[in-house]
């Protein structure tokens, strides 16, 4: 077992520690920790509670379609893929973004509708065109975050944008992935855009505090550091986790 899973699994007796990353009351605190996801979760949803913030799993899982992650085998038997993350992201509130069967198959693991669903769509080489994002437990507010009008010559419309105002985002987002030939591309093999991060975060309620149990390449943790929510980040991967560590120490507010 490596030192910082030991050091993710002792604070578990003690929310106030916070060995490995900063104090969850600063709200730029992040921490990427090495390790199991599941034998983690339980300690960081006591350390943002016991700071007096509401926990949320924010994540987009692995789909179990046989990418190539290093360290991780994307291809468990469906029954226990989806058991896996149900249990997840019933410890308490969550986004999950999957593609929309996937989504409607964990909404039957987890017994549980969500309360909204967004859709991510984006143009690819790929059969699928889009994602979806569900709500689970938490309901966003769609009037946080801001977007252009759509008829911005209209004349009430002007008269808007002249007052500094903008149109609540819809439903349906247009954000294009993250291709290998992005700028901000890294080695991981599944990159999420930090601007669909950003908005999911965005339209969540005041005094959260957001987990990513598959941190990835740090993007959720990019989008909480640039609207100073607090994040705690994990991954299986040691590299993955410093790809994290350092794209989230860069990002700026």
């Amino acid at each position: 077992m490596s030192e910082q899973l030991t050091l993710a699994i002792d604070d578990r007796t003690d929310p106030r520690d916070t060995k490995g990353g900063d104090d969850m009351t600063n709200r730029t605190a992040s921490k990427v920790i090495h390790g199991d996801c599941l034998q983690l979760l339980m300690g960081g949803v006591e350390r943002m509670t016991y700071h007096g913030l509401m926990p949320v799993v924010v994540t987009d899982p692995p789909f179990n379609i046989g990418y190539h992650y290093d360290g991780y085998k994307d291809n468990m038997p469906e029954t226990e893929y989806y058991e896996w993350i149900a249990e997840i992201t019933t410890l308490t509130s969550s986004v999950v973004v999957l593609y929309p069967e996937s989504l409607h198959k964990l909404s039957m693991a987890k017994q549980e509708a969500p309360e909204r669903v967004v859709s991510w769509v984006y143009n690819s080489n790929t059969a699928k065109q889009h994602r979806d994002i569900a709500f689970y437990g938490i309901k966003p507010d769609f009037n946080r975050v801001k977007q252009p009008y759509k008829n911005p010559n209209d004349k009430r419309i002007k008269a808007r944008i002249a007052q500094g105002k903008g149109a609540r985002l819809y439903d349906w987002w247009e954000i294009n992935q993250v291709k290998n030939t992005s700028v901000e591309k890294t080695a991981h093999p599944c990159q999420m855009p930090v601007d669909v991060m950003k908005r999911v975060i965005g339209i969540l309620p005041d005094g959260i505090g957001v987990i990513d149990p598959f941190c990835g390449s740090g993007t959720t943790g990019v989008a909480c550091k640039q609207l100073g929510i607090p994040f705690e980040g994990y991954d299986i991967n040691e590299n993955y986790c410093e790809i994290a560590r350092s794209r989230i120490e860069e990002a700026t507010a």
